[in-house]
């Protein structure tokens, strides 16, 4: 453990000299633009008699978000620790919930020291920058005042604080997802330092290129438009449509975990002993309570108890449920018989799928989105991972990196209004939606082809540098004795079951 803290010790300081990479920028003022949902720019000086007084946030809105951000935080403990925990060996049981606890809370902090200011502050198309470094600026305590955040409708905030509780928990959840590509062969040690890197290098930068930008409230008049615009992360700045993380997070964990799963290697007898998950039970319970929490997650990516939630949540429901079915008539069809872990796995196809879709498409998209994923991502944990060769234990390549482009891809087809989507603005002093005659499929599906490969490169290549540091510095792998033994003994002391 000296090593480890010595080894973070230095990611740390690495992190914060990283803030160099973002733009210089003036002091901001409590209510500077900070988030997806910026908080609104200041106006023109005005006269006093003049001066409008400052929006506050509904009630209902921020009810909404507080519970949306408890939903997600269920999806990580305990609904995915569960649906990881029984999908391994009995013996690494404990293991699993183990990495899934400690890695959420452990990106929780560093989300609060950092993060949040790495991805939601304005720097560069790149990174943000350090205004918000402990959270700073977001409450004044001698005035008793809290900073405030828009939304995506003008003149609408919320608390800063709850929109940076919202994200910690999309932060904590992507970096746990990484966790089953390389199930019951990793250091504990090891795991938290390549956390701490990637989380670093590649989780905060991807967010900020997908999803910060100036708020509507910035958009005052039409000449500055383009400024503004200007000041946004690089793939929103191109115009890739992903509602609530499609590429940030799942295309971004996804192939972490499958650089991990090649660079740690395969598990000892993998393809030669049966390795079956050892208590379905469990994964059924984990795969309803991530179905259950996923709502919070996509409704509330609409940061508004409105319409917009409305829609999210129908095609999380709808699309989900489609997704179930295609994956067990899949299996029935090409393995003979529907399997409880087929349903379980292609519910979770269903949700990655529609998470970059979820605001952004109407009903047809989400039946559509559902059932292409279950087929889709059946053939990603089956066909693809044969050809791939690598020992993705928990397939979070195949059902995370292939359901995220899969989504978000079909984002850019069913976003249009001709197929029922809602479309997205012209641009937003206006606010007014690419009417159906002027929407072009094919350049928007192009967008989101982009921003899937940009997040592609950027992930792999970060997470094969972090996990490189890493082997160099801990080591990634236990020995083989310890696998044999089993983790939860090995490196934890603990059993999850006693005979």
């Amino acid at each position: 453990m000296k090593k480890l803290c010595a080894f973070l010790a230095v990611v740390l300081s690495l992190a914060f000299a990283g803030g160099t990479l973002a733009q210089d920028k003036k002091a901001a003022a409590p209510d500077k633009p900070a988030a997806e949902a910026a908080k609104p720019a200041a106006a023109p000086e005005a006269k006093k008699e003049e001066a409008k007084p400052a929006p506050t946030p509904n009630k209902g809105d921020v009810a909404w978000m507080l519970t949306s951000t408890a939903l997600v935080l269920m999806m990580s403990v305990p609904a995915l620790a569960l649906f990881y925990g029984g999908m391994v060996r009995a013996k690494n049981t404990l293991s699993m919930l183990m990495q899934v606890f400690v890695v959420f809370s452990l990106v929780t902090v560093l989300w609060c020291i950092y993060g949040y200011s790495l991805a939601f502050t304005e720097g560069n198309a790149y990174f943000g920058g350090f205004d918000r470094l402990f959270l700073k600026g977001t409450f004044d305590p001698d005035k008793g005042e809290f900073a405030m955040a828009a939304t995506f409708s003008k003149g609408v905030v919320l608390p800063e604080l709850v929109f940076v509780a919202f994200q910690a928990t999309f932060a904590a959840i992507t970096c746990c997802l990484i966790l089953g590509a390389f199930a019951e062969r990793a250091k504990f040690s090891a795991v938290l330092a390549f956390i701490v890197l990637w989380f670093t290098f590649s989780y905060a930068p991807v967010a900020h290129m997908v999803w910060f930008w100036m708020g509507p409230d910035a958009y005052t008049t039409a000449k500055i438009v383009d400024e503004m615009n200007g000041k946004a992360g690089l793939l929103w700045q191109w115009g890739a449509l992903d509602f609530a993380g499609g590429t940030v997070v799942h295309i971004n964990s996804g192939v972490a975990g499958l650089v991990g799963a090649y660079l740690i290697g395969r598990r000892i007898g993998y393809g030669k002993e049966a390795m079956p998950p050892h208590n379905l039970t469990l994964t059924m319970i984990g795969a309803a309570l991530l179905w259950t929490g996923w709502f919070g997650f996509n409704a509330g990516s609409a940061l508004e108890a409105n319409g917009t939630a409305a829609l999210a949540f129908i095609n999380t429901y709808l699309a989900t449920a489609c997704a179930v079915l295609s994956w067990i008539a899949g299996e029935a069809v090409f393995k003979g018989k529907p399997s409880m872990l087929g349903a379980a796995s292609g519910a979770v196809a269903g949700l990655v799928a529609i998470t970059p879709a979820a605001g952004n498409v109407g009903i047809p998209g989400a039946f559509v989105i559902g059932t292409a994923a279950g087929l889709v991502c059946l053939w990603g944990v089956s066909g693809l991972k044969k050809l791939l060769g690598a020992d993705d234990s928990l397939d979070v390549f195949g059902v995370h990196a292939i359901g995220g482009i899969l989504g978000a891809l079909l984002t850019g087809v069913f976003n249009s209004p001709s197929l029922g989507g809602p479309s997205f603005p012209v641009d937003w002093f206006v606010a007014t939606a690419v009417p159906a005659k002027d929407y072009s499929i094919a350049a928007q599906v192009w967008i989101q082809a982009k921003a899937v490969g940009v997040t592609f490169l950027w992930s792999g290549i970060v997470a094969a540098v972090s996990y490189k540091l890493v082997d160099w510095t801990i080591g990634l792998r236990v020995t083989e004795e310890e696998e044999r033994e089993g983790l939860d003994t090995s490196a934890h002391g603990e059993a999850a079951y006693r005979m």
